[in-house]
């Protein structure tokens, strides 16, 4: 046992790989990471980080727009413009209301040929009533003249209040906000333009539109204004 002891001693000083004797090894504690490692490791974990240095933004950031229209400075954008609003208004009432009425009329004499079971189409001509007001009017604002048909013939356009022109979404959601607010203030809300230079009513206030002449008549006016 001890002469295997001695062999097995001996072969493994003169093994190849086996460390010299007067070398010592060296604790795990001297041997440093490589920095290369730790470095492209900490550029990863710190990708996504926003840098101290900056400051973090909290909650949404919301651009308020000044208005584009000063009736001080821009008198003729709002003369005369609450008259024309109100025959504009009653123009658009009789666009609307025309083919409402052919159509009423249409059903009725349908439903006495076919002995009262076409009267039944009544039933759609409420919501089509609806439908069709609100594609006119946002149709008619939505198009490059920002305005309706009665607005037309009486030379005023709508835009918002910061000087883009009107589309469609703008004109149906005005039209449904004007009877809203007629119908749960009653017409006294008619009075609000009274009480505000730009001559807005309150639906124009709460979708961020306004009323003013086109760019022709406010040429007009403001030629006419000079020469005297």
């Amino acid at each position: 046992a001890i002469a295997f002891g001695k062999s097995t001693a001996s072969w493994f000083e003169t093994a190849p790989d086996a460390p010299p004797h007067h070398e010592e090894l060296r604790p795990l504690a001297h041997y440093r990471p490589c920095a290369h490692f730790y470095g492209a490791n900490r550029q990863r974990k710190g990708a996504g980080r926003m840098p101290e240095s900056e400051p973090r933004k909290i909650g949404v950031s919301i651009e308020l727009k000044p208005h584009a229209y000063d009736p001080d400075s821009m008198p003729e954008l709002f003369e005369g413009v609450l008259a024309r609003r109100v025959v504009a208004f009653f123009i658009d009432i009789f666009i609307v209301i025309a083919p409402i009425v052919l159509a009423a009329i249409f059903i009725l004499v349908f439903g006495l040929l076919t002995f009262g079971l076409g009267l039944v189409l009544f039933w759609f001509l409420s919501p089509a009533t609806i439908i069709w007001a609100l594609v006119y009017y946002g149709a008619t604002l939505g198009s490059p003249a920002s305005a309706t048909m009665g607005m037309r013939a009486m030379e005023i356009e709508m835009r918002t209040w910061y000087g883009a022109p009107s589309y469609s979404l703008l004109g149906a959601v005005h039209v449904i906000a004007f009877w809203i607010s007629v119908s749960a203030l009653t017409p006294l809300v008619l009075l609000v333009p009274f009480f505000n230079k730009r001559r807005r009513l309150l639906h124009d206030m709460v979708v961020g539109a306004i009323i003013i002449n086109n760019a022709g008549r406010a040429a007009t006016l403001k030629a006419d204004r000079q020469a005297f």
